[in-house]
């Protein structure tokens, strides 16, 4: 007789989005394991929510959607699926409109927090790697001026921006971090 605990049957991805429907708590799932997702401090949704204003103009001339919190983005790798909520998600292709997820995004914006900054770093950048259309990934510390851009291409380029401005290619744009903080520096 074992002591080791079984590992629970994995989850459909059509039983996943459904329950996705019937609940007010957001999970992540990871090839048929579901997390639950915590919530985010105050800095983090003020750092997200001006860097959406920022966006979306920018976003509506392209004839892009822009996404805050709440869409899911679907990844196919080597076989499994992952759907994530990343904190933006801008997504071009005018054939990706799923209802709950978009699988062709070119922009995905992670604002950093304590107990989610490792999986973001890792895990994510890891899986965002294998969506083809994908550009650029960002991760912006909520509590400090820092934007870390990953562009994709070949190769892979790394570059953090700590004052003035950065440019995103998926919208042909410059953004200043005094968009992004503007809300969260606030007095």
């Amino acid at each position: 007789m074992s002591n080791a605990l079984a590992r629970p049957a994995p989850i459909r991805v059509e039983d996943y989005l459904e329950g996705e429907t019937l609940t007010d708590i957001k999970h992540e799932y990871l090839d048929g394991e579901v997390v639950a997702m915590g919530g985010a401090s105050a800095r983090h949704g003020l750092v997200a929510g001006a860097f959406y204003g920022a966006l979306l103009p920018h976003a509506r001339r392209k004839g892009c959607q822009l996404f805050i919190a709440d869409m899911k983005v679907r990844v196919e790798h080597t076989g499994q699926t992952y759907f994530y909520y990343p904190d933006l998600v801008l997504a071009c292709a005018p054939d990706d409109r799923e209802t709950y997820y978009r699988r062709s995004p070119c922009l995905l914006v992670e604002v950093l927090s304590p107990s989610t900054e490792r999986i973001d770093r890792r895990e994510k950048l890891f899986a965002y790697q294998a969506i083809p259309s994908l550009r650029e990934y960002l991760l912006v510390d909520p509590d400090k001026r820092s934007v870390e851009i990953y562009r994709f291409g070949d190769p892979v380029r790394y570059e953090t921006c700590t004052e003035g401005a950065f440019r995103l290619d998926c919208l042909d744009v410059e953004i200043t971090l005094d968009e992004v903080y503007t809300d969260a520096e606030a007095p």
